[in-house]
């Protein structure tokens, strides 16, 4: 395929993806339950984080995360108690347990009390044709306070050299808005150009055989790559072809 034809048949794909029957099957499911901003980011982040494995096994543990909050994430960040702390270590999703979850409520507390919320840390340091400095920046302020070691290695860092899938998949929910029905956009102060693609098994082997990725790890030289190649389809909103990979290496095997 050429350029314009490859265009044409990945747009095609993200018509066919990008509407609400694909929340049916998909963590993003799960913060849209939500009408408050700050439930809907928190809902989305803590289902990002745990999203690798199996996708009915992911959405039934992120059910569990929001039940185990009363089923009001943002209320429960600010306001829970050391008894209600408790209740979350026996939560566990893999490698993340309920140590990890514990950790990430004082962090997320942490984040809404000191720094005005998700939305502005992200939107803080970004660059202008990219999020992963960003991403790098929003680790260290996310363990600026007394932290397990353990729980570091859930939030990922492209200046380490991951490809930081799960985060990147959080800012297309939060960042993304064509009135579609999938992605939110209640994120302003993000512009959608500067959004990469989740990359991860599915994306990658689907990237891989249309030739818009040649390198064989899923990692961060391989999103740069991938992201030079989706803005040249798309420059304004390149991250919205992660639906369109995501959906033929899913759905239809490709």
């Amino acid at each position: 395929m050429n350029k314009l034809e490859l265009k044409s048949f990945l747009d095609e794909k993200v018509e066919l993806y990008n509407n609400p029957k694909f929340i049916e099957s998909d963590p993003i499911q799960i913060p849209h339950l939500y009408s408050l901003k700050e439930d809907i980011e928190i809902a989305g982040f803590l289902s990002a984080t745990i999203a690798w494995g199996n996708r009915k096994i992911i959405i039934s543990n992120a059910k569990k995360m929001m039940n185990l909050m009363g089923n009001s994430p943002y209320d429960f960040v600010m306001s829970h108690n050391e008894n209600q702390l408790e209740s979350l270590e026996h939560f566990v999703h893999r490698t993340f347990n309920g140590q990890d979850f514990v950790q990430f409520i004082k962090s997320l507390q942490h984040i809404y009390k000191n720094h005005n919320g998700l939305e502005s840390v992200f939107q803080k340091n970004m660059e202008t044709t990219s999020m992963q400095k960003s991403i790098s920046d929003f680790k260290k302020i996310f363990f600026e306070n007394e932290h397990l070691n353990r729980t570091q290695k859930h939030v990922s860092d492209p200046m380490n050299g991951s490809a930081a899938k799960r985060i990147n998949m959080f800012l297309r929910w939060m960042v993304r808005n064509d009135a579609k029905g999938v992605d939110f956009g209640i994120w302003k102060s993000i512009p959608t150009s500067v959004l990469s693609c989740p990359l991860d098994v599915h994306s990658g082997n689907v990237a891989r055989k249309l030739k818009l990725l040649t390198r064989k790890q899923n990692d961060a030289k391989a999103l740069y790559e991938l992201d030079l190649n989706l803005r040249l389809l798309d420059a304004n909103d390149p991250v919205k072809y992660d639906l369109a990979l995501f959906g033929l290496g899913v759905f239809e095997k490709f």
